[in-house]
């Protein structure tokens, strides 16, 4: 722990503050714009921690840590919410559970060596295709009537746990856009990307606490790794109290405004992180 003590304590001052305005922004939008939370945490601690004077070569990998922790609890609760109803697809599940695992290490892997580039770039262009479907995407976008075999559904799985380690989200954008694609209908689609959020961030903040680790000495006080305990300790109930208002102004909108608002939110946050990458 004495590397912790190496960082000014008013550093965490001003990081609890933060957290406390960034809890209650991404409870707000995550209950919107309906997704388990990683797509809006993590652009929103990344400036957080900007703002707080955390080393540029930190920033982009505690953000991904921080947001991973955050989403362990709700994804479990929103997985046995699914499962009680009977909506989880298991089958959908068991062929993705271990590919998903490896594609999360080979991605705690790669975060413990990248550059805080990878990150960025990783981020903004998943955010990107994810964007061009929400504004531009029509029903008649189908790669199939129903999802592919095994073998290619493993390889579908390990990118998800890959790229989902690398821009640390639950992966329920990326699944639930998959089984769309193949003519799964939304609410399966939704509540079996659940059950991948499960898979995804316990093992993936494992990886970022692992990842972290050797360099304690520029993360901010109460980090392990590359996780954030006054990020988890103050985001996670904030997001719980606000997500409720979230929900309340997305059931007050039209379903095409949600998927404008969110598209165009994706586009605004992609092209922050590529100015970013520029130096702007």
């Amino acid at each position: 722990m004495e590397a912790l003590s190496a960082i000014p304590m008013d550093q965490a001052f001003y990081l609890a503050a933060a957290l406390l305005v960034a809890g209650a922004i991404t409870g707000v939008l995550s209950g919107l714009f309906g997704v388990g939370g990683g797509a809006v945490m993590v652009p929103v601690l990344f400036e957080v921690f900007g703002f707080a004077g955390v080393d540029e070569a930190v920033r982009a990998p505690l953000a991904i840590g921080t947001s991973l922790a955050v989403i362990i609890p709700t994804s479990i609760r929103s997985f046995r919410g699914h499962k009680a109803r009977g909506a989880v697809d298991m089958d959908v599940l068991k062929v993705w559970a271990v590919p998903i695992l490896l594609g999360v290490i080979v991605g705690a892997l790669i975060a413990r060596v990248a550059e805080p580039w990878v990150f960025l770039l990783v981020f903004a262009v998943v955010a990107t295709l994810n964007a061009v479907k929400l504004l531009f995407g029509r029903e008649s976008w189908k790669l199939g009537k129903d999802l592919p075999g095994p073998w290619p559904m493993r390889v579908i799985g390990w990118v998800i746990g890959l790229l989902s380690s690398l821009m640390g989200i639950g992966g329920g954008v990326m699944a639930n856009m998959v089984q769309t694609l193949y003519g799964r209908p939304i609410l399966n689609s939704i509540a079996t990307s659940s059950g991948v959020g499960v898979l995804i961030s316990i093992p993936a903040t494992l990886g970022y606490i692992y990842a972290g680790w050797p360099q304690m000495d520029v993360v901010p006080p109460f980090s392990l790794g590359f996780v954030s305990l006054i990020g988890v300790a103050l985001l996670l109930p904030l997001t719980v109290l606000t997500a409720p208002l979230g929900v309340k102004i997305a059931h007050a909108l039209p379903k095409r405004t949600l998927e404008i608002s969110f598209g165009v939110f994706l586009v605004i946050v992609a092209l922050r992180f590529i100015a970013a990458l520029l130096g702007v």
